[in-house]
């Protein structure tokens, strides 16, 4: 139907593929009992490839057009013999409008005209999927017959045909109701002020039945704690003699004009009626299937007489939340099968880690029933060390799900192997290019002794990390990365490049995946930007702090994407001479750690009785820290201590990752470089070079006279 309008006017069809081709067949994974629901409740499913034009219905869907598995060729367009053309048309604009304004649904009703010309009323509500440029390609939803529904809704038009009021509420409820997915959805559409007035209701509450009690889901006015405490109907059996209880029990409405009347055929309901001055109530069952599956208590401030307009209206209404009802009861019920299979598949706890702490949060998108693909895990290694992982599988079904569970069980075995996180990430991606499937993956592996503060990290085509300091300042070191798992195999470019970095103590390591960061319509940049602000404001408790990310981001991005969070502290190691000895990372392209690391440096100094040696110390801790982070591949770990035998002074000591070692030169008259060591030669006592073995260390050494030592007034460490 759209494609014959909408490819003719040019509003939405893609002009070049997206980045992430879509699958042409209908998404599968749904569960066969979910799918006997849909069918049961008249809900076929389609799946729309813009690029090709390809349109699935299911068998479900096929039956509401009265056609058969061999009369439907996969063209929209074969679709229209069974749609008025005005109905047609109107649908098209409904499509075409949603996806020119860049919403995400779209929901629409229409007359369907069966095999034998017999009239009939469907409703439509889809989902459009867009590329990373914001340009739809693919359409995915379901289709309902809604012949019963309607007729309900064309009653209530009938029966209010002279209350103009009446009628504007019961289109607003229903359309309202219409676009309700899960029970929450639902329940704030009848308890908001709007919800009040549809009903010409004071209050409202609603029941949902659970085997064989009614437990309360919704209310408008709660009363008071001590009358809860006393007798709380938040839970009763449906044998109670309570207004809700028997509606619900009975499927039969009661509409009761007077508090006397009221108070007389429900006793248990005098309190609440004297402190919430109830005067009027109507209890409405609420059943579909030939089901009970609730009930609405509607309460009012004034005595009323309830007429036979009044009464067949909330009849109609009644029917028309029972129905949203079931259709949200159904969704949260598939939801929660998706959620779960997702929670399975992630560690069930994390483990004592040693010199460190770690939190990880994982959160569903709100999207829909999809399973997602994202995934974190901590891994115990040997040598008191510790892995640490957060990946993504492209997609959001039960397909990625399971590839999921596949990597991560494949990455521990690979780490456990006591392969480097090179080859770790290599071996994963090899897995996955073996696997029968056509996804990818991102990840960021990350290999942490915490003891040392030394990290090794690996990343393949995921999002960079951030580093917390101690102070809350926020920065994002480079992360030399690859092409994404399996991918990267199939073009032969597995060959990961691994990136060292040094945490200080109380420094955190935070890894995620985009969906905390990214939303349709928005750049990712602001996004991340979003992030380190929230890093830097947020509370320095590690749990809190990764509450407090989820809160402040996912409400940002309206969590259209499934999301997970890892944090990886390094504990604040005193030692037993902490007060004698200054440790600090200082990173690459990170201009603002070298300003803590020269504060830091004047404040030991001054702790120790150094303060007079200050300006020559910190000039020749910039000038190799200087030297370490230009011409060396990687960061620069300073120390600084104050030794006491044979003789007084201070120690300082730059250490790097390259085994190059540094020569004095002898710079002309005018060279803008090459005095570093020689300033260090003049201005310190002694000064050495010495190998390591993962780089090397340049040291120099500061005599501190007798007299000028006092013992140390602040702890440093």
């Amino acid at each position: 139907m759209a494609e014959r309008t909408a490819a003719s006017r040019g509003r939405y069809v893609p002009r070049t593929p997206p980045r992430t081709a879509a699958p042409t067949e209908p998404v599968e994974g749904m569960p066969t009992a979910a799918n006997d629901r849909l069918a049961l409740n008249g809900m076929g499913s389609f799946d729309w490839d813009l690029e090709t034009g390809r349109y699935h219905l299911d068998e479900v869907g096929l039956r509401l057009f009265d056609l058969g598995p061999d009369e439907f060729d996969g063209r929209p367009s074969s679709l229209a013999a069974r749609v008025p053309p005005e109905d047609s048309a109107r649908l098209d604009d409904a499509v075409a409008r949603a996806m020119r304004e860049g919403r995400l649904t779209f929901a629409a009703y229409f007359r369907l005209l069966r095999r034998d010309g017999t009239p009939g009323w469907a409703h439509t509500q889809g989902r459009i999927l867009r590329d990373d440029q914001g340009r739809p390609y693919r359409v995915v939803g379901i289709v309902r017959d809604a012949e019963e529904e309607l007729a309900h809704a064309a009653a209530m038009r009938t029966l209010a045909a002279d209350r103009r009021r009446q009628t504007d509420s019961v289109r607003n409820t229903t359309e309202a109701l219409a676009r309700a997915l899960t029970v929450r959805d639902v329940t704030n559409v009848l308890t908001d002020s709007e919800g009040l007035r549809r009903f010409g209701a004071d209050g409202l509450a609603l029941g949902l039945v659970d085997g064989d009690v009614l437990r309360l889901v919704a209310v408008t006015q709660q009363p008071t704690a001590e009358l809860r405490a006393t007798d709380d109907l938040s839970v009763t059996r449906l044998g109670d003699r309570l207004g809700l209880a028997e509606a619900a029990r009975s499927r039969r409405p009661q509409f009761i004009g007077d508090e006397e009347e009221l108070i007389a055929r429900y006793p248990r309901l005098l309190p609440y009626v004297e402190q919430m001055g109830i005067r009027a109530a109507a209890f409405l069952p609420l059943a579909a299937q030939a089901r009970s599956i609730g009930a609405l208590g509607l309460y009012y401030g004034d005595r009323r007489r309830f007429s036979t307009e009044d009464r067949n209206i909330c009849i109609a209404l009644g029917s028309a939340v029972a129905q949203s009802l079931q259709r949200a009861m159904l969704f949260d019920q598939e939801r929660e099968f998706a959620t779960t299979l997702q929670n399975t598949m992630l560690p069930r706890r994390l483990p004592t880690i040693d010199g460190g702490t770690v939190a990880a949060r994982y959160r569903a998108g709100r999207t829909g029933r999809e399973v997602g693909g994202d995934w974190y895990d901590v891994v115990p290694l040997p040598r008191r060390r510790v892995a640490v992982v957060v990946g993504d599988v492209e997609g959001h079904d039960s397909h990625a799900a399971a590839i999921m569970g596949q990597l991560r069980i494949a990455l521990r075995a690979y780490a456990a192997e006591g392969h480097t996180p090179a080859t770790v990430v290599a071996r994963v991606s090899r897995f996955l290019a073996d696997l029968d499937t056509e996804r990818s993956a991102t990840c960021i592996y990350v290999e942490a002794d915490l003891e040392t503060g030394s990290l090794r990290l690996v990343r393949a085509g995921h999002l960079e990390p951030l580093i917390r300091h101690s102070s809350g300042r926020a920065s994002w070191p480079a992360v030399r990365g690859g092409l994404p798992l399996g991918v990267a195999t199939e073009l032969g470019r597995d060959q990961y490049p691994e990136t060292r970095l040094d945490l200080n103590p109380s420094d955190t390591l935070l890894m995620c995946t985009d969906g905390l960061v990214e939303h349709r319509g928005q750049d990712i940049s602001e996004g991340l930007e979003a992030l380190a602000a929230a890093v830097h404001s947020g509370p320095p408790d590690l749990e809190k702090l990764a509450d407090h990310l989820c809160t402040e981001l996912l409400a940002r991005t309206a969590q259209d994407d499934d999301m997970a969070l890892l944090l990886l502290r390094r504990a604040a190691v005193p030692g037993a001479h902490a007060e004698r000895q200054m440790v600090q990372h200082v990173h690459q392209a990170d201009p603002e750690g070298l300003v803590e690391t020269r504060t830091m440096l004047r404040r030991s100094l001054a702790a120790w009785g150094a303060a007079g040696l200050i300006p020559d110390i910190e000039l020749a801790a910039d000038e190799l820290l200087t030297n370490a982070l230009v011409h060396t591949d990687g960061g620069a770990k300073l120390t600084v201590e104050l030794l006491t035998r044979p003789v007084r002074r201070i120690r300082l000591e730059i250490q790097d990752h390259s085994s190059e070692l540094p020569h004095r030169r002898a710079p002309g008259e005018t060279a803008t470089s090459g005095r570093g060591l020689l300033l260090v030669d003049a201005l310190s006592a002694s000064w050495g070079v010495e190998p390591r073995g993962t780089g090397k260390s340049v040291w120099c050494e500061f005599s501190l006279p007798r007299d000028g030592l006092r013992a140390p007034t602040v702890g440093t460490g």
